[in-house]
């Protein structure tokens, strides 16, 4: 089964991160419409800013839990598909740790 992970810009610039095996633009327009109870409901409208496709659901899930875990710069990175700094901010929160 195919699904899409994504991430919206709510209206107080936060960003909400979901995933949907129906089209982004439906689930978008879900999100707009307040068609849900929860998150972005209240942060209407809410814009794209990213999508990713995959084959298989599971993918989906694990890759949307993993970005709710990110912190906002790193989640601003993927939105930009900045690669060296995704990879940099991610050696700097593991350097944290130590």
């Amino acid at each position: 089964m195919n699904a899409f992970v994504y991430i919206v810009r709510c209206a107080d610039g936060s960003y909400y991160t979901g995933r949907s095996t129906v089209s982004v633009e439906k689930r978008v327009s879900e999100h707009n419409l307040g068609v849900f109870d929860g998150y972005t409901k209240s942060r209407r409208p809410v814009v794209l800013v990213f999508s990713q496709h995959f084959e298989r659901i599971a993918d989906a899930i694990a890759f949307e839990r993993q970005i709710k875990g990110w912190s906002r710069a790193k989640k601003e990175a993927l939105i930009r598909r900045d690669w060296d700094a995704l990879r940099q901010l991610a050696r700097s929160r593991g350097a944290k740790r130590s």
